[in-house]
């Protein structure tokens, strides 16, 4: 719906204080036009519980936020020009500043639009208190996500959509966290010394945290073993399925490959992993991560590994291993670790050949090597971290005992000095802290999270071209960018492959700058000799704003260079059709399905040259064509 402003003569008034602010957040432009589409409708109805205005913020992919008002035509008296543009400025004039407690309702709206992730459209209803709650229902109806009073406060803490592009991010879904304390109303600069310290120290070892949550979720909570990881330590968790659209649980999941995870105690031996023969023409590989989020080696196709066995070992191990028993270097730099195994698999009717390789993928003790008849009790015997809900020090106390079962490198300890300062650092205790400093250990572990939502959701950390997001040439390998390694790294994905592996590029818009929606039509086309450089294969996969498969009827999820059937154009070059309906017969082989909602891409790329990793293969940009 194109939203109007008439132009008046701008007079600066106050908004009605006696209204309440009703906010939903919609993901896309698209499903806001639907939905204000409806709410149009019920313009009448509105009037007659004194709503006044409609204000919609809408932010684009670089960040700008628009304003618009609708007028429903009651007798409130508000100039909606003058507010629009009041708003507009304020968004400019308070950037960056923190949000305590707003007096006015349009300082509300602008928080909130400083709050919104790019491509995300805010509505907001100022309407009489008494009707709030039934106008709430009909927004929550419509799609939105209804914001709190206290998220409002908060510029909107929550509002992470569109991190989880990563396969795995949630299926280790982090814990709630507790809402963080408002800011003193007095400036006291111990306490917001205290808070910025505690900021850093939060964003430092948010992967301690976050692996702890990971780590007891897969060795303890069966949330979904066929499809979610859960085995003993030291064992692995197979996928045994191709993921397709009757999955729901989000994570952008890939159905190229299936995963083989296990988390690895190396604090007293090492662990050998038994790699079969696998087919030269079969993609495989097992990322190796260190406890802070960090991959330290591979074992794979890529890097030249073979049949054989590998020996992984702790920070402190010394001494022989046996004969025929490769150490994997460099060694682990943590004693704790995960391992991320992938197997190609082409479809259903490979699973039984991928199965078969699974079965053979071992993880023994060094103890035990050789004693195949020896027992092995099932270990499930790890640090269980309080949630924020439960205990709101609880992530602080989980980042204590994680910093002393994996202790930080030597040239941390500058950081380390100052964070125990404030109780943060190997076996110190939060709870003996001073109240105040708890309060501040409290309100940073809040505003941590919306830091890292946002900072990964902004996308400034990527290298843009026609719309893709490219990643750093150093993820994966984030190591003292202590931001990147939370935010892009662990938050994004518990960990992230080196580019050299695999390169994942995410878009959200057209040619055009608009959101993708199943409403339009789109090509991409790969003109000939320009199509993914890679060594082992590439895919193009549709997901939904819940981050899962599009149901389709032709049960298509992925398509790329090992899709059978791809027609080529008579030039050589390869185009592909994203769109909800066929394109037609002549077309289909090329047709990944969008649905009718809106909806963005992932190509995923593995063993991509270089030219890939530098961001300098330009991937053609999404192409309108209706």
């Amino acid at each position: 719906m194109e939203l109007q402003q008439e132009k008046r003569v701008l007079k600066p008034e106050p908004l009605p204080e006696q209204q309440h602010l009703v906010a939903g957040v919609f993901a896309s432009r698209a499903a806001a036009d639907a939905a204000l589409e409806t709410i149009e409708r019920l313009r009448s109805r509105l009037r007659m519980v004194n709503a006044s205005y409609i204000l919609v913020l809408a932010k684009n992919d670089q960040g700008e936020v628009g304003v618009s008002v609708i007028e429903i035509g009651s007798t409130s008296g508000v100039d909606v020009a003058a507010l629009a543009e009041r708003v507009a400025a304020n968004l400019t004039a308070v950037a960056g500043k923190p949000v305590g407690s707003p007096a006015e309702l349009n300082v509300r709206a602008t928080h909130l639009g400083h709050a919104l992730n790019p491509g995300a459209v805010a509505v907001g209803l100022f309407i009489d208190p008494q009707s709030a709650g039934e106008i709430e229902d009909s927004i929550r109806r419509a799609g939105a996500r209804i914001l709190t009073a206290d998220e409002l406060k908060r510029i909107g803490a929550g509002l992470g959509a569109a991190e989880g592009t990563n396969d795995l991010e949630v299926k280790a879904a982090a814990a709630p966290q507790a809402a963080a304390p408002a800011a003193p109303a007095v400036f006291d600069w111990q306490a917001e010394n205290t808070y910025s310290l505690a900021l850093q120290a939060f964003v430092y070892g948010f992967p301690y945290v976050y692996n702890a949550q990971t780590r007891y979720k897969w060795t303890n909570i069966p949330q979904d073993p066929k499809h979610v990881p859960y085995a003993p330590v030291n064992t692995f968790w197979h996928a045994s399925e191709v993921i397709d659209a009757t999955y729901r649980d989000g994570g952008c999941p890939n159905n190229d490959t299936v995963y083989s995870i296990a988390w690895v105690d190396l604090s007293t031996e090492p662990l050998i992993l038994t790699v079969p023969e696998i087919p030269p023409e079969r993609y495989w590989t097992f990322q190796l991560v260190g406890y802070t989020s960090d991959n330290f080696a591979y074992v794979g196709q890529r890097v030249g590994s073979r049949a054989g066995h590998y020996a992984l070992i702790g920070p402190d191990w010394r001494g022989d291993l046996p004969e025929g028993v490769t150490a994997v270097t460099p060694s682990c730099p943590t004693p704790w670790m995960l391992i991320l195994g992938r197997t190609l698999v082409n479809g259903v009717e490979d699973l039984p050949a991928v199965h078969a390789l699974q079965a053979q993928y071992r993880l023994t003790p060094l103890s035990l090597w050789g004693k195949p008849d020896a027992p092995r009790p099932a270990r499930r015997d790890v640090y269980k971290p309080a949630t924020a809900a439960g205990d709101p020090l609880g992530p602080w106390k989980a980042l204590n005992a994680m910093l002393a079962e994996n202790p930080p490198p030597a040239h941390h300890e500058i950081l380390l000095k100052q964070f125990a300062t404030i109780g943060i650092g190997p076996d110190l205790d939060v709870d003996q802290q001073p109240d105040a400093v708890k309060k501040a250990l409290q309100r940073a572990a809040g505003a941590g999270m919306l830091l890292l939502r946002q900072y990964f959701a902004a996308g400034s950390w990527a290298t843009v071209v026609n719309g893709w997001r490219y990643p750093p040439s150093n993820e994966g390998r984030f190591g003292d960018e202590f931001l990147l390694r939370a935010a892009c790294q662990s938050l994004a994905g518990i960990a992230a492959n080196d580019p050299a592996e695999a390169v994942y590029l995410i878009n959200f818009t057209d040619d055009r700058g608009e959101p993708l929606t199943g409403a339009h039509k789109y090509e991409v086309t790969f003109p000939r000799g320009s199509e993914p450089p890679v060594d082992a294969f590439w895919s193009m996969t549709a997901y939904g704003t819940d981050m899962n498969l599009i149901p389709n009827p032709i049960n298509r999820y992925s398509i790329g260079d090992r899709a059978p059937g791809v027609r080529k154009n008579t030039d050589g070059g390869t185009t592909f059709y994203f769109q909800d309906e066929s394109p037609g017969t002549d077309k289909e082989s090329n047709w990944l399905p969008t649905g009718s909602g809106a909806w963005f891409p992932i190509l995923r790329l593995y063993a991509p040259h270089q030219e890939v990793v530098d961001a300098t293969w330009e991937c053609p940009p999404i192409r309108r064509v209706d």
